[in-house]
């Protein structure tokens, strides 16, 4: 029996494996510690039937893209977000037009291995210094991608690894920013 490699991925799905790579990789010119960040999805091909204007403001790829594949999709990074005490607070706070097909999310976090939470303070502030100063800590970059249809899409990224071929993805390596994400869309 003849392996055929790994199951190519619906066009839908491939299409926001790329706009949240690319989300990804942007935020990543701006380095490490950097604040939550929210972006808009928008298919291109209706986009830009209804605002023709739009292709001289998008990356030429995409603006080509759009003419050969269908799927193709951008994102526009949200200014001005509402005041949030958490990463929780903050998406309940979110709701989207209909000309917004989809969303994502980049926030980081520190991930330690599940021993290390045994014996955190209770106080949430010691706690966070205690994550942080933990010998076996990860900081992880999330990109996070849901399109109201109901796919998404998950890019990591970690400090120790920071490279762009060194970013792992799966539809669903971040269930939780996926659930909130969709949570937005209901």
């Amino acid at each position: 029996m003849e392996n055929d490699g790994p199951k190519a991925l619906d066009p839908k799905v491939a299409a926001l494996k790329d706009a949240v790579t690319d989300i990804e990789k942007f935020v990543a010119t701006d380095g490490w510690d950097a604040p939550i960040r929210i972006f808009a999805i928008v298919k291109a091909v209706p986009a830009l039937e209804k605002a023709p204007e739009l292709a001289e403001e998008l990356p030429a790829d995409v603006a080509v893209n759009a003419i050969t594949d269908p799927n193709t999709l951008f994102s526009v990074e949200q200014e001005g977000l509402p005041q949030a005490s958490t990463l929780e607070e903050l998406l309940a706070q979110l709701a989207w037009p209909g000309e917004v097909d989809g969303a994502a999310i980049v926030a980081e976090r520190i991930i330690v291995p599940p021993s290390a939470e045994m014996d955190l303070p209770k106080d949430p502030q010691r706690a966070l210094i205690a994550l942080s100063e933990h010998p076996e800590r990860e900081d992880v970059r999330m990109a996070v991608g849901y399109m109201r249809e109901g796919h998404s899409w998950c890019a990591v990224r970690t400090r120790s690894h920071d490279n762009d071929t060194d970013v792992v993805g799966s539809p669903d390596a971040v269930p939780g920013l996926v659930a909130a994400l969709k949570a937005t869309f209901e």
